[in-house]
């Protein structure tokens, strides 16, 4: 029996493909990495069939490739040795959304756009980082710890508990969705921990390397009663940080950020003349500070960290002005505040690839002290190659109030010029390295960055190894990722 009639028999022949045009359209991303081909494209609709397919894979040597967005941007989905790729777009159900105890239970190819409107239906919401794409799986961007707007550190790891197919085709569940009676026992999969050991990190930042998970539970919160939205032009990175050493541990606010007058413009523009009149006139950063009342005495709360807020400005940093509109851009408030909160419009082009076309974002987690002398070292690199300083994004992300940075370059760039691509390609390696000598930690490491990571880190890739050799014994769970 051929393979794709032993998959057809498992999915059904109208779920599974072979033709060269789904072929091409796995093979590449909007990153730069080159393509790569898979023999076969699957469509499963339950955790059954993830794992007689996987089971069927691990069987007979054949690589699986998980997938679950329907963007991909990192090469992490790219077929890298042929295989079958699993991609779970009709796994899309939300099975719940438990108020009372602030989660929600969905599948894979669940995306940003369906849970975040599906959650506003029932008063509630979901902690996202900036403007995910609207067609991104929230499952995806999770378990990628990609990080989140909102500095409160509650929310700083979403995840509840998953299920699992390990490389044989077993179905684990891990958690406390482990337990018997789940899901209508009393634990409601609430607690990461569960009984034993702590299986469900593991899967973050693993990039389908360890196994495939077919559902999560994750964190939401109730819809915010007040909202307030505040901005800083910022001229002087060091001075902004210490304002926000000193007013985020005393948790005042919730989504917290940086964004250069690139990102901003990109973001808030309507077309390329309005980019191009607001980077001109936007300050060379912005800080962006909302703060928000939810269930209880949320006036009484807004109105603490104004005056906590007002003090702390005509005290100790007269050089910062907390605006409630950005002088000069009236409206701009009105416009913030609700993207803070969604996803990007389905209906609307990105604004990554609206710019330019194409972009390479080159992100990595610092103290923020650090900050300034690492926007210094990318300004320098991108220089030396012929980049102008002034087209590159630029956007600071505190974490955990305050206790760390991400910081996030964005090189826009024609796809179709490939003079333009190799400089960008150039950057990007020549840059990754630069920053990781001067104290740069690339938490989520891909391609030729990844390399550099698992090179310098001799003790920790030996362990990822072994941990592989335990879950994935035959390497068959999307090979050529990470150090594998």
């Amino acid at each position: 029996m051929s393979m794709k009639d032993a998959l057809a028999k498992i999915v059904g022949k109208e779920n599974v493909s072979d033709t060269v045009a789904d072929l091409q359209l796995y093979s590449r991303d909007l990153s730069l990495l080159p393509q790569g081909m898979a023999d076969a494209i699957v469509w499963p609709g339950s955790s059954e069939e993830v794992g007689k397919v996987v089971a069927y894979c691990n069987e007979n040597n054949i690589p699986v490739v998980p997938v679950s967005s329907r963007t991909h941007l990192y090469g992490s989905s790219i077929p890298k040795q042929g295989g079958v790729v699993v991609d779970m777009k009709r796994m899309n159900k939300i099975f719940e959304i438990d108020k009372e105890n602030r989660l929600a239970r969905f599948e894979a190819g669940v995306t940003w756009s369906q849970f975040s409107a599906a959650l506003k239906e029932q008063g509630m919401r979901t902690i996202m980082p900036l403007l995910p794409r609207p067609d991104r799986s929230v499952l995806t961007d999770t378990l990628d710890r990609v990080v989140p707007t909102n500095i409160v550190y509650d929310y700083g790891e979403p995840t509840q508990s998953l299920e699992i197919v390990w490389a044989d085709g077993t179905i684990f569940r891990c958690g406390s969705a482990s337990v018997n009676g789940f899901p209508d026992s009393k634990s409601r999969g609430a607690n990461p921990s569960g009984p034993g050991l702590d299986f469900y990190r593991f899967m973050q930042g693993a990039q389908g390397t360890m196994g495939i998970v077919t559902w999560m539970s994750a964190k939401i919160e109730s819809e915010t009663k007040i909202d307030k939205i505040y901005f800083a032009p910022i001229t002087d990175l060091e001075l902004a940080n210490d304002f926000l050493h000193r007013i985020l541990p005393r948790r005042i606010g919730q989504e917290c950020l940086l964004l250069n007058n690139v990102d901003l413009a990109g973001i808030a523009a309507h077309n390329e003349d309005e980019f191009e009149k607001l980077c001109a006139t936007l300050p060379p950063y912005t800080l962006i500070l909302t703060m928000s009342g939810v269930m209880r005495r949320p006036e009484e709360k807004i109105a603490y960290e104004e005056k906590f807020l007002g003090e702390v400005l005509r005290n100790e940093f007269r050089g910062i002005k907390l605006v409630d509109n950005l002088a000069g851009f009236p409206g701009m408030a009105r416009k913030i505040m609700p993207m803070l909160r969604a996803p990007w419009p389905a209906d609307v082009k990105y604004w990554k690839d609206s710019l330019r076309g194409a972009c390479q974002d080159i992100f990595f987690i610092c103290r923020p002290g650090k900050v300034k002398g690492l926007i210094e070292i990318m300004d320098s690199i991108a220089a030396k190659n012929g980049y102008p300083i002034a087209d590159i994004g630029k956007y600071i992300q505190p974490i955990e109030h305050n206790r760390a940075s991400q910081v996030e370059f964005s090189l826009f760039y024609s796809p179709e010029d490939e003079t333009e691509k190799a400089m960008v390609a150039k950057i990007n390696r020549e840059a990754a390295e630069a920053l990781m000598n001067a104290g740069a930690f690339f938490s989520r490491p891909y391609g030729e960055i990844a390399t550099m990571v698992y090179d310098r880190a001799t003790n920790y890739t030996t362990t990822l190894k072994r941990v592989k050799k335990v879950f994935d014994p035959k390497n068959t769970m999307n090979p050529g990722n990470l150090c594998f």
